[in-house]
């Protein structure tokens, strides 16, 4: 993956009056922070989500599963008859797993894939039409350092990750002719609602994180918001196939400190 400057992130707009955008897994965490810093910065957003009613007034919403092509394929549809166009896509949504390779079953693979791969593969091929009609259009994928590094216990969740970040480059290099620019982010550990919650003891889970963190302290998820607008600033038009790390230095920094 490429290096880029960040040091624009937090004035970057990513977006300019007029444009409309999807961000999918919208009702938390970072798909919730972005659906905010976008209409924040004057975009029309949709959100895609599970959850039956939005959570932040003045977002269009659409109850959608990504794993259900027809129910993907109808959002999309209703879409193109209220909108008509897409200028940004992010494709967020997604689950967590943890466990090595010999506890995690076939089913486990498949219900994690179904939604961090399939679920971006199925949510891009639907809006692609919408986004050729859209100005400067770009697509970013939500993908994870976990992708980038070894990570105890992660595997299936590893191996799901480093396919949107391989799906990206491809995307990328398919669309580079229309063109369509598609991005990536690599967030390290994020301080959202359900960090934890799969552990026997969450707060000790958080406080495990944020100890082997170089910097100290869990991502914010309104930071890797900034990031996904710099990523769909339509001025930034020759960043793609591009990845960006916003992971506190944790794939790259050992920390030899007594954190």
């Amino acid at each position: 993956m490429m290096w880029i400057m960040t040091t624009d992130l937090a004035e970057s707009g990513g977006a300019s009056s007029g444009r409309v955008a999807v961000v999918t897994g919208a009702g938390s965490g970072i798909g919730l922070a972005t659906a905010r810093a976008f209409l924040a910065a004057g975009t029309t957003v949709i959100g895609l989500d599970v959850r039956d009613e939005s959570p932040e007034p003045g977002m269009d919403w659409i109850r959608c599963d990504v794993t259900d092509d027809a129910a993907v394929a109808a959002a999309f549809a209703r879409i193109r008859e209220t909108h008509g166009k897409l200028d940004v896509l992010v494709n967020n949504a997604g689950i967590p797993a943890k466990g090595t390779i010999e506890e995690a079953t076939d089913a486990d693979w498949q219900a994690v894939f179904d939604v961090n791969v399939f679920g971006v593969a199925r949510v891009t091929r639907h809006a692609l039409p919408l986004l050729r009609l859209g100005e400067s259009a770009v697509i970013v994928n939500v993908s994870s350092g976990a992708a980038l590094v070894g990570t105890p216990l992660r595997a299936v969740y590893s191996a799901s990750k480093g396919a949107v970040a391989a799906l990206t480059r491809a995307l990328a290099a398919d669309l580079v002719d229309v063109p369509i620019r598609v991005n990536a982010i690599f967030p390290g550990a994020v301080h959202t609602p359900i960090r934890g919650e799969h552990e026997e003891d969450p707060g000790a889970a958080v406080r495990r994180l944020t100890e082997r963190a170089p910097l100290g302290y869990l991502i914010e998820a309104d930071e890797i918001a900034r990031a996904i607008l710099y990523l769909a600033d339509p001025a930034n038009r020759s960043l793609t196939g591009t990845g960006l790390r916003y992971d506190g230095g944790i794939t790259e920094l050992v920390n030899f400190g007594t954190k």
